[in-house]
């Protein structure tokens, strides 16, 4: 993977700097060239026009000051020829036929008055030149004119060493692009690595992986992220794994429950059915198949409230509920179960206080908290308080049983939950949904709940019911 990675990243630079450089040495190339030569052939130009205008002032004795113009362009490297209108030489004094240096098109055009001018000439002087050829005119008549030539062998040479140093240059950016390559996919492909073995560890139910996430770049970005999503999968893991070991554990105590007065009522039945039991112990026979029916029927009840409110398919019908009258319902239908266990329940909130809820539920609410409260309070009492603050109408439910150890007090709002196994002898809240079917209820009326509790020392339940 290293290797391919490696190749395209390498091809890819290298292709890119390549193009690059081709195309700017190009375009640079041209512009030197042409730059150079518009030069040259401006100042040709110049010349030539400044030697017509004082051919024309000193015609009379021109000699003197053409030897001086030879000397001074000479050391420009530039020669210069004049001509009559015949194309004959008459300055210098050699052997040369103009006529055969110019074409006939281009002697046709310094006819009409125009000037020649050539760039780079390479075929007709044997060297490579820039030639410019200006006319003189009388009106529309050609009376003569003159040719100028410059070799533009150093221009050349010059511009053949730009393009020597630009290949120089390309080789030069060609081996940084292989080695920059070589660090830059050796680095991506170990923290490459670094995220397959992460994943694979994963994969394979490993949670303890960590990815390096030191760099500021995407992959850096991406590692925090990847960690962050690690820690969420261990978490939910964690979590599954609980939920899983407490969902065995239900089914056992619910298989336990069930088969405990599923067998006490097929042996009551059978009993009664083939009058086994003596006719003065049938009706305490039928009050216990009674009693173990309804058990039956509130593991049922509270399971399928669980899935409802959980699913979101409750319906609440919000109205204003008296706390007090709530309380006195409660109280009236818990005060058998407190009796049994020789408790006292109290009840206290003043008659203006009014709860914005959906009766039925808050009195489910109610009765799941101080039945939880009964059943781990012996000879002793429970109080239910109300009292409104600026936002909203607190609920105390106070006792002092033997309280709940400070380290379960966040497990029992968790379904399955039983903080003490003797739970599942008594005839309410056995199974361990209660408290969080209350939960859910509470944050169905966008309210919140709370428990403060320590061994010992009793249990104190807060509700908050947001006012109307």
């Amino acid at each position: 993977m290293r290797n391919k990675y490696f190749l395209k990243l390498l091809s890819s630079h290298v292709l890119i700097l390549i193009l690059a450089f081709l195309l700017m040495g190009l375009i640079f190339s041209q512009f030197v060239r042409s730059y150079i030569f518009e030069n040259k052939v401006e100042e040709l130009n110049e010349y030539g026009q400044q030697i017509l205008e004082d051919v024309s002032i000193h015609e009379e004795s021109p000699q003197t000051f053409l030897n001086k113009y030879s000397k001074l362009l000479e050391a420009r490297n530039i020669q210069y020829i004049l001509f009559d209108s015949n194309a004959d030489i008459i300055y210098p004094n050699v052997s040369m036929d103009p006529s055969i240096r110019l074409s006939q098109k281009e002697w046709e055009k310094l006819s009409k008055g125009e000037s020649v001018t050539i760039l780079h000439d390479i075929k007709r002087f044997e060297q490579e030149v820039s030639l410019v050829a200006l006319p003189s005119m009388e009106g529309e008549n050609i009376t003569g004119g003159i040719l100028l030539l410059s070799p533009i062998s150093t221009s050349l040479k010059m511009i053949g060493q730009l393009n020597q140093y630009l290949l120089y240059t390309i080789a030069i950016a060609a081996t940084a692009a292989i080695f920059l390559s070589l660090i830059f996919s050796r680095n991506l492909s170990t923290r490459v690595r670094a995220f397959r073995k992460a994943t694979s560890m994963i994969s394979s139910g490993d949670y303890n992986v960590n990815v390096p996430d030191d760099s500021k770049d995407d992959l850096g970005y991406l590692a925090r992220d990847f960690n962050e999503m690690v820690v969420q999968l261990k978490k939910s893991q964690e979590e599954i794994e609980r939920l899983e070991n407490r969902r065995q554990k239900f089914l056992a105590d619910v298989s336990h429950e069930l088969r405990t007065p599923l067998t006490t009522i097929s042996g009551l039945a059978e009993g009664i059915k083939n009058q086994l039991i003596p006719e003065e112990e049938v009706d305490k026979g039928m009050n216990l198949i009674d009693r173990e029916a309804k058990r039956l029927i509130r593991l049922v009840n509270e399971n399928l409230d669980y899935e409802k409110i959980r699913s979101n398919q409750l319906e609440l019908h919000m109205i204003d509920i008296q706390a007090i009258e709530v309380f006195e319902v409660v109280s009236e239908q818990l005060l058998m179960q407190a009796d049994e266990k020789n408790n006292q329940i109290y009840i206290e909130a003043a008659d203006d206080i009014y709860i914005h809820a959906d009766y039925d539920r808050l009195i489910q609410i109610l009765i799941n908290i101080v039945k939880n409260s009964i059943q781990f309070t012996e000879n002793g009492w429970i109080s239910m308080r109300a009292f409104e603050n600026e936002h909203d109408i607190c609920i105390e439910i106070e006792d002092n049983g033997i309280g709940i150890d400070p380290k379960e007090v966040d497990w029992i709002w968790e379904r399955f939950y039983k903080a003490d196994s003797s739970r599942t002898n008594s005839y309410f809240g056995e199974f361990g949904i209660g408290l969080s079917i209350v939960k859910q209820l509470v944050s169905l009326h966008r309210g919140k709940i709370d428990v403060q509790s320590e061994t010992n020392n009793g249990t104190i339940f807060r509700l908050f019911f947001p006012k109307k």
